[in-house]
């Protein structure tokens, strides 16, 4: 496993955790999964992240900038781009302006992130799937939808998606936030919803070619095997674990 960095929106840099399988493996390059983490969680540490490459992928878990303070074992990559008012969390960072939103950077980085792992030596760049949960999995669909050329896109229950319907269907976090803010910029609905509908998952789905992989399911690997599937609720020990059908 190493600790690396690299380059994302504006130039900042970001840091991930890459992890190689054990051993020489197969003849030939590995494919690689670039994977997303959920709202408020951050890189974490690196022994929570072997579950790709025990399974004979290269594995590249991107830090969500700015986050990592709400669960798990934290981030280290800081947001510096600032915003207008906003609710605490990171929905309504931006709000007003597509291109001043904070998920314009993260989408960003996520591109960045495939670009990173695909220079990799011993990384087959034709062979590169991302993945993620709940942030992570709208992360990657925007991923899917930015980069034409992916093996596959797994999202597992994703949001950051059809946020009008969210909004009006939930009044948790991170949907609230959104409420919360338009409680007080009342006047402000349209041009909210707006900013929203560039960052929607719905519309970065519609724009992906990559095949969908359900969450039962993993591209192949190296050796050109379908190594694992596992439930959202799974443990990282259960995700190894072979299933009956």
């Amino acid at each position: 496993m190493f600790d690396v960095e690299f380059a994302r929106f504006g130039g900042h840099p970001i840091k991930a955790w890459l992890t190689r399988p054990a051993g020489d493996g197969p003849a030939g390059l590995r494919p690689a999964v670039v994977e997303y983490n959920g709202y408020g969680g951050g890189r974490g540490l690196p022994h929570e992240h072997l579950a790709w490459a025990a399974a004979g992928y290269v594995s590249l878990l991107m830090d969500a900038r700015g986050q990592g303070s709400r669960w798990g074992a934290g981030g280290d990559t800081p947001d510096p781009v600032g915003a207008g008012p906003a609710t605490p969390g990171f929905m309504t960072r931006g709000i007003l302006d597509p291109a001043d939103h904070y998920f314009r950077r993260v989408f960003t980085d996520a591109v960045r992130a495939v670009e990173a792992v695909r220079a990799v030596a011993g990384v087959d760049p034709a062979r590169v799937a991302v993945a993620g949960g709940s942030q992570g999995g709208g992360i990657a669909l925007a991923a899917a939808g930015l980069v034409p050329d992916l093996m596959g896109v797994l999202p597992d229950v994703p949001f950051l998606c059809h946020f009008r319907r969210a909004v009006d269907l939930s009044d948790r976090e991170p949907y609230i936030e959104i409420t919360t803010y338009l409680s007080v910029h009342r006047a402000q609905v349209s041009a909210v919803f707006r900013t929203l509908s560039y960052l929607d998952g719905v519309s970065f789905a519609r724009r992906a070619t990559a095949p969908l992989s359900h969450p039962g399911a993993v591209p192949p690997n190296a050796s050109g095997q379908q190594p694992t599937s596992w439930p959202h609720s799974a443990t990282p020990a259960g995700w190894l674990a072979p299933r009956t059908p």
